[in-house]
């Protein structure tokens, strides 16, 4: 089944009271009967299992071996069989290093390939996968839906799934339920149903459907670049701890009024590589300078060297995980720091804050936004960069995590600003003006 829905819905709420592990004793409010394999949600977790919308919650050992073990040593399974079903789900998911890998020098999508590994581990009677592909590039979300597949051939089990790619998803899947916000079903039926005919319903909720569709044309949202901003020459970096360096030699041009896609799979550097452009690392070796656009009276400078004040006012970057970026508790005032912090007015910050929400969807989000959903915290991250007077936006696979109303809105749209989407998502590097393909 495909569970779909704007961010805010309430899909990630709703797999994690399937998979037993909500407890109203700790806040919030729940009504209803939910019945997992005729009894209570938590009686049923031997028989379940749930990928999560963060992966990197869902790791708890050092080395990815020993990671995947854990939940079979947990189950209880006989020692002899631990390793052949860890070495098994590793293969599963394409892992490309040996069990010893250690945990804290993964990528994202190398995270998320971990944690999957985990879960197809326990061979579950009910699979619960919140987004499994957002940070997977294209050649993993494909090896993945392979694996499942041949799982599903050999093991029948009930699959419930959130995505946002649903064309690649649609020959796996015979249900689909469209939620609306607030937890209201709008659809619910086979995918011939829910898909034919409802395009002005599904387009005005924000949910995202298959490419045949045909509603979102592929169009840059921005003019044609015409200068050079930030010019990287011979960049090699190598992570903390890691025995190699991700990248040597690479030279990359970031050209003013210009929305460039870097592509590339899991582990090559992208997340490296904006940090770098970001000025947030320094390089092993090269140079990342600016140009007069970015910082005039000042071509030709070094821009990790630049002190934090300046640097926040002309780079805003979106990292991968939007919630490693909140400063306040509420959506509000996260909208409003930025400008307060820049020299705006409180009064006009705040009314340009509540403007802003209203234009994201965000303006009845008065709670914590610890309480928002992952595509949430993407569309308040990046809505915070595009609004705090920054000249460049470096958004890190931003979009993978956001229905098509947050795509279109959180995507930087003021003019002459300059902005870079390191992504895997092609219905949105479609609209950007330039590719650079990073392996």
């Amino acid at each position: 089944m495909l569970l779909l829905g704007a961010s805010g819905s309430g899909k990630s709420t709703l797999l994690t009271h399937i998979a037993g592990l909500s407890d109203d004793r700790g806040g919030g409010e729940s009504e209803g009967d939910l019945r997992v394999f005729g009894g209570a949600p938590m009686a049923a977790r031997p028989r379940t299992a749930m990928l999560m919308q963060d992966p990197e919650s869902q790791i708890v050992m050092s080395r990815a071996g020993d990671d995947v073990a854990f939940g079979l040593e947990n189950r209880g399974l006989p020692t002899d069989e631990i390793w052949p079903a860890v070495r098994a789900a590793l293969q599963t998911v394409g892992w490309p290093y040996s069990p010893g890998r250690p945990t804290d020098q993964l990528s994202g999508g190398e995270q998320q390939r971990l944690a999957l590994a985990g879960v197809l581990a326990l061979r579950p009677d009910l699979l619960l996968l919140d987004e499994p592909t957002a940070n997977l590039d294209p050649d993993g979300a494909d090896a993945l839906r392979a694996a499942l597949v041949r799982i599903l051939e050999t093991h029948p089990l009930t699959l419930v799934l959130v995505e946002h790619r649903v064309a690649e998803w649609l020959p796996l899947v015979t249900r689909v339920v469209v939620m609306a916000e607030g937890g209201a079903v709008l659809l619910d039926g086979s995918p011939e149903a829910v898909f034919v005919g409802h395009d002005e319903l599904l387009d005005r909720h924000g949910i995202w459907t298959p490419d045949h569709s045909g509603r979102r044309p592929a169009r840059p949202l921005i003019a044609p670049p015409v200068e050079s901003v930030i010019v990287a020459e011979q960049l090699s970096a190598r992570p903390p701890l890691a025995d190699r360096p991700i990248f040597t030699r690479l030279d990359v041009t970031v050209r003013s009024a210009e929305a460039l896609a870097v592509i590339g799979p899991n582990g090559s550097g992208k997340s490296t590589l904006a940090r770098l452009l970001g000025g947030l690392l320094r390089p092993q070796s090269g140079e990342v300078t600016a140009s007069e656009a970015l910082a005039p009276g000042h071509a030709g400078s070094v821009i990790w060297r630049w002190p934090a004040r300046e640097l926040v006012t002309r780079i805003g970057s979106v990292f991968q995980d939007p919630e490693h970026q909140f400063l306040t508790g509420r959506v509000a005032d996260e909208l409003a720091l930025g400008p307060i912090r820049a020299g705006l007015p409180e009064t006009e910050a705040r009314r340009r804050a509540t403007e802003l929400a209203e234009r994201l969807r965000l303006a009845e989000k008065r709670l914590s936004v610890r309480a928002l959903g992952l595509g949430e915290h993407a569309r308040v991250v990046v809505a915070v960069v595009d609004r705090a007077g920054d000249d460049l936006s470096l958004a890190r696979a931003a979009g993978a995590v956001l229905a098509p109303i947050g795509q279109h809105h959180a995507l930087p749209q003021r003019r002459g600003q300059h902005r870079l989407a390191f992504l895997h998502l092609e219905a949105v590097t479609a609209r950007l003006n330039r590719n650079f393909v990073h392996r």
